[in-house]
C-alpha cells in the first residue's frame, strides 16, 4: 500500500482475494457473474474499540492473516487505483490457516 491507511477503533483494512474466473468444469465466468470476495488478507488493524468504561479492547486479528468475512460487510474504498475493504472486527467470521 503506497498510501498509509490506518483504521480507527475495531476496524480492519482488507484486500479481497480474487476468486477463480474458471469453474471446476472449465467454464470461464465473466466479470458480471463473479461473486464478491468473502476472503481477504488483513493489511492494517485499528487500535481497538473503546468501551463505556474508557478502556480499550484489543483486536484479535493481526496484520497478514487471511480472514473470511460476510459477503456484504464493510465499506469498499479505492485508493491509488487499488480496491480495499474497511470492515469491523465483528464482521469477520473466521481466520483461514
Amino acid at each position: 500500500m503506497s498510501t498509509k491507511l490506518q483504521p480507527l477503533g475495531d476496524r480492519l483494512v482488507v484486500k479481497g482475494l480474487a476468486r477463480e474466473s474458471v469453474t471446476k468444469s472449465g467454464i470461464v465466468l465473466p466479470d458480471t457473474a463473479k461473486e464478491k470476495p468473502q476472503e481477504g488478507e488483513v493489511l492494517a488493524v485499528g487500535p481497538g474499540k473503546i468501551l463505556d468504561n474508557g478502556k480499550r479492547t484489543k483486536v484479535e486479528i493481526e496484520v497478514g492473516q487471511r480472514i473470511l468475512f460476510a459477503k456484504y460487510a464493510g465499506t469498499e474504498v479505492k485508493i491509488d487505483g487499488q480496491e480495499y475493504l474497511i470492515l469491523r472486527e465483528t464482521d469477520v467470521m473466521g481466520i483461514v490457516e
